[in-house]
C-alpha cells in the first residue's frame, strides 16, 4: 500500500493556489445546450463529478435495503446535463450500476471513467485522475462547464481532493447527500490562500482533518446510533471527524452505553472498512493466555501449542482492533501492548522475530483510566498512547430527549426479532402507563438494560399491548451498584420535586395493583388509602392503569 507523501501533496497544493491566483481564459462557444430547469448560467453545461462508492453499487443490488445511493440522489434532486463517475471497482460491477442508474433516473448522459489506484488513500493518484477527468470534460465541452463535485461517495482522501480542486482551481460547487438530509450544498468554512499554506502544509493529519472536518463521508453505520440529544450529537460529530484518521481512539462510558456500536461505526467510516474489524473483551482473556491471544504463538511455544496460531493483532492487519475493557489488562500485558503500539511490530510467543503490523486500535473502558493511572493500576505511558482521541459516551439518564426515540427503536427491533419466522406473531405496543413507567426509570444499565427489559416485557406480555405490570415485572435490580433513593438525589441538576413525588406514587400504585391482581379494594389497603374510590382517583391522577 502506498504511503501518503507529504512533500508531493504539498507541491500539488502550491500548484493549485498558483493556478487559482492566475487569470483564466474561457472559450466562448458551447457544445451542449443545458436542459430546461437548469439552475446554472445560460449556455453552460452542468456537470456532476463523483467517485463511484460502495453504497452506490449496493443500491443497484438492493435499493430497498440501502436506498438510492449518493449519486442517484444527486441526479434525482438536482438538474445536471451530464455526470462523470470515476470508478475503481471492477468494470462489470460499474456497467451493471450504470444500466440500473439510467433506468432509474432516465438520464442517458452518464459515463463511467475507469481508474486504477494502488491504494484508496493514494492522494497523488487520486489528484491526477480527478484533474485528468475534469480537464477532459472541459475540453469536450469547450470549457463551457459548470462543475459540481459530490463529496459523499468514495474515501475521505477523495473528498479532500475534491475540496482542494473546488476551492483552489475550478470554483466548483460541493454537495453531499444522506438518507436523513437528502442532497445539500456544502460550504467549506475556510479558503485556501497563499498566506494559509504554511500552516496547511506543516502537519499531515491536521491538514487533512481540516480539509475534511465539515465533510465527513457518508457513513450509514452512524445512523444506527439513535439520538437527538446535544450530548450525543457532539460525540457522534467527533466520531465522524476522527473516523478517517489512523490515530488511536479511546471510548469511555458506563456499561451498556454503546461503546462497541460506536467503535464499529468509526471503523465502517474509515479507509479500513473493507477489512473486518476484530474485537476482543480484554477482561475475558485468561491471564496466562493474554500474550498468545493478542500476538499469537509459534508451534511448540508452550505445552499444548501443537500448531502456530495467528494472534488478534495479525488478524487485524490493515484493519481495526477493538480492545473492549482495556483497563482489565494485567500489568505485563500492558507492557506488551505498549511496545506493539510504539513500534508497530509484534513478536509471537516462542519467536524472536518481530512481525510488522498495521493496526488501528480503538480501546474502550467503563472506568476512568485517569483514575486507574492515579491508583497505579494502569500504565500512564500506555494511557497517553491510547488516549489520542477520547470520546466519552454519556449515560442514558444524561441524554435528554433520547429515551423516547430509543424506546420506539428498540421496541420495533424486538417485534421484528420475535416475529422472524413466526407468521402468527402480532407486533406489540406499550400502553400509556407502561411507556410512562419506562420513561421514568433511571436505567443504570443504560441502553443494554433498556433492550433486555423491553424484550422481557414483550415476551411475557399475553396480549397485544404491553401493560405496566409487564414492564414492572421485567425490571431487574442493578447488579453490583447502589440504587439511588428518593432521599439522596442531588439538588439542582434538573431535580423536579413534583415529578419525583409522582414517580414514587406511580411505583407503589403499580406494585399494589399487581400484588392485588387488579382488586382495587385490596390495593387501596396495601397503600393505606381509605377506599377503592380514593384509589381510583389516584390511579387516574398519576396515569396508572386500573
Amino acid at each position: 500500500m502506498n504511503r501518503f507523501n507529504a512533500g508531493n501533496f504539498s507541491s500539488l497544493v502550491r500548484a493549485e493556489v498558483v493556478r487559482a491566483l492566475a487569470p483564466t481564459h474561457r472559450h466562448s462557444t458551447s457544445m451542449l445546450v443545458p436542459r430546461p430547469g437548469c439552475l446554472y448560467s445560460e449556455g453552460m453545461t452542468t456537470l456532476l463529478m463523483a467517485w463511484l462508492g460502495q453504497t452506490d453499487l449496493d443500491a443497484a443490488k438492493d435499493e430497498a435495503k440501502v436506498g438510492a445511493g449518493p449519486v442517484a440522489r444527486a441526479l434525482e434532486d438536482r438538474v445536471f446535463d451530464a455526470a462523470i463517475l470515476l470508478n475503481t471497482y471492477p468494470e462489470a460491477a460499474a456497467a451493471g450500476y450504470l444500466e440500473w442508474l439510467r433506468a432509474r433516473v432516465g438520464h442517458p448522459a452518464v459515463e463511467i471513467r475507469q481508474v486504477q489506484l494502488d491504494s484508496p488513500v493514494d492522494y497523488g493518484a487520486i489528484y491526477r485522475n480527478a484533474v485528468d477527468a475534469v480537464e477532459d470534460a472541459r475540453r469536450r465541452h469547450d470549457g463551457r462547464v459548470e462543475l459540481t463535485f459530490h463529496l459523499s461517495p468514495g474515501t475521505p482522501a477523495m473528498a479532500a481532493v475534491w475540496v482542494l480542486l473546488a476551492k483552489a482551481r475550478y470554483g466548483a460547487r460541493l454537495v453531499d447527500s444522506s438518507k436523513a438530509h437528502g442532497v445539500r450544498d456544502v460550504e467549506v468554512p475556510f479558503s485556501i490562500a497563499a498566506e494559509f499554506l504554511p500552516d496547511l502544509l506543516r502537519e499531515e493529519d491536521r491538514r487533512l482533518s481540516e480539509l475534511a472536518a465539515a465533510l465527513p463521508p457518508e457513513a450509514p453505520e452512524f445512523d444506527q446510533i439513535v439520538h437527538r440529544s446535544a450530548a450525543m450529537r457532539q460525540v457522534v460529530a467527533c466520531a465522524r471527524m476522527v473516523a478517517p484518521r489512523t490515530v488511536p481512539v479511546l471510548v469511555e462510558g458506563e456499561s451498556g452505553t454503546g461503546k462497541e456500536l460506536l467503535a464499529r461505526a468509526i471503523h465502517a467510516a474509515s479507509p479500513r472498512a473493507r477489512r473486518r474489524m476484530v474485537a476482543v473483551n480484554c477482561g475475558a482473556i485468561p491471564e496466562n493466555l493474554v500474550e498468545s491471544v493478542l500476538f499469537g504463538h509459534v508451534k511448540g511455544a508452550f505445552t499444548g501449542a501443537d500448531r502456530a496460531q495467528k494472534g488478534l493483532f495479525a488478524g487485524a492487519h490493515q484493519s481495526t482492533l477493538f480492545l473492549d475493557e482495556v483497563g482489565e489488562l494485567t500489568p505485563a500485558a500492558q507492557v506488551k501492548l505498549l511496545r506493539a503500539l510504539e513500534e508497530g511490530t509484534i513478536t509471537p510467543v516462542g519467536s524472536t522475530e518481530p512481525v510488522a503490523v498495521d493496526v488501528r486500535v480503538i480501546a474502550a473502558t467503563n472506568c476512568s483510566l485517569v483514575e486507574e493511572v492515579g491508583a497505579g493500576r494502569f500504565r500512564s505511558d500506555l494511557y497517553y498512547r491510547l488516549a489520542v482521541a477520547v470520546l466519552t459516551l454519556p449515560p442514558l439518564r444524561s441524554r435528554e430527549g433520547d429515551l423516547g426515540l430509543l424506546v420506539d427503536h428498540v421496541l420495533a427491533l424486538v417485534n421484528r426479532a420475535q416475529g422472524d419466522g413466526d407468521p402468527a406473531w402480532q407486533d406489540k405496543k406499550l400502553s400509556a402507563g407502561a411507556r410512562k413507567l419506562v420513561l421514568n426509570h433511571p436505567w443504570p444499565g443504560n441502553v443494554r438494560e433498556l433492550v433486555n427489559t423491553l424484550t422481557r416485557s414483550v415476551v411475557w406480555c399475553p396480549g397485544p399491548t404491553v401493560r405496566e405490570q409487564d414492564v414492572s415485572q421485567a425490571f431487574l435490580p442493578a447488579v453490583g451498584t447502589r440504587r439511588e433513593t428518593v432521599l439522596d438525589r442531588p439538588l439542582g441538576h434538573g431535580l423536579d420535586l413534583r415529578e419525583l413525588l409522582s414517580e414514587v406514587a406511580r411505583h407503589y400504585l403499580t406494585r399494589a395493583m399487581t400484588e392485588a391482581q387488579g382488586n382495587k379494594t385490596r390495593a387501596a389497603e396495601l397503600v393505606g388509602l381509605p377506599s377503592y374510590q380514593t384509589l381510583t382517583n389516584w390511579l387516574e391522577r398519576y396515569g396508572v392503569e386500573g
